[in-house]
């Protein structure tokens, strides 16, 4: 009897070893799916409350899979199981009211220089329905409130704004991955876009904008924080994965935020 439970014992711990390497495999934060990169801490990610107007919504979810008929890489989220879903809503009996939502870092990005963003951009599941809501350009956006440093104004503050140019690829699915730094437009909001004249009716482009900046002779721009953002022009309720800031990916996930290293 000492033998065979002495066997059932060795026997039980010799398949408990390729099950624990099963699991730390497909486990999301497990250390082939992490990275070290800039704003890596996960736990610092969420709706920025102060830059949220109305009750919209930017959530943590599973999906979007789909829409029905939909098949291949573009019927799924690009990275894991989950994405980040954004709703902004015109407020009925308003003249107009549209919400906004920042889903952001505001800890681990502090300081950076904005002279150091080098790449960045998102996958972004769009829907017929935001189409005619606001036509192919109604999309989300990506945001940097920065200090734009200029030596010509005394301005602590400005919102370094990314607006996608109209998305050429099919609706209801996952799109390719957009690069920010070719795709669109930017502006500085404030008194900053008035110096460098990167602002909303004079937008740059990505290149362009990070020019005037450093042109004017101040101390170089830094980043008070980065985040995803929608609002206020139309109504969207879609969902954005993979954002990229330089050398990091964030695979938005049900669990959280992971970051993962890129090539």
């Amino acid at each position: 009897m000492k033998t065979r439970i002495g066997k059932r014992r060795w026997l039980t711990a010799l398949l408990a070893v390729p099950l624990v390497a099963v699991i730390a495999a497909v486990t999301p934060g497990s250390a082939s799916a992490e990275g070290d990169g800039d704003g890596g801490n996960r736990d610092h990610w969420g709706v920025i409350t102060r830059n949220t107007i109305g009750s919209p919504v930017a959530d943590l979810r599973n999906g979007p899979f789909g829409s029905f008929g939909v098949t291949g890489p573009q019927a799924r989220p690009p990275y894991g199981q989950g994405s980040l879903g954004i709703e902004v809503a015109v407020v009925p009996g308003t003249t107009p009211f549209v919400e906004k939502v920042d889903f952001g870092n505001e800890v681990d990005f502090f300081g950076k220089p904005v002279s150091g963003l080098t790449r960045v951009g998102f996958h972004v599941f769009q829907t017929g329905e935001n189409v005619s809501y606001g036509g192919a350009a109604n999309l989300p956006n990506i945001r940097f409130e920065i200090d734009p440093n200029l030596a010509s104004n005394a301005t602590t503050y400005s919102t370094l704004v990314w607006v996608p140019a109209a998305l050429t690829t099919p609706t209801n699915q996952w799109s390719p991955f957009i690069d920010a730094t070719q795709n669109g437009t930017w502006f500085l909001t404030g008194a900053a876009g008035t110096v460098t004249g990167c602002n909303l009716t004079t937008q740059c482009s990505f290149a362009d904008v990070k020019t005037r900046l450093d042109a004017d002779g101040g101390d170089p721009a830094t980043i008070y924080t980065a985040a995803v953002g929608k609002g206020r022009d139309f109504m969207w309720i879609g969902a954005v994965d993979g954002l990229r800031i330089n050398e990091t990916l964030y695979d938005f996930e049900p669990s959280g935020v992971k970051t993962r290293r890129t090539r």
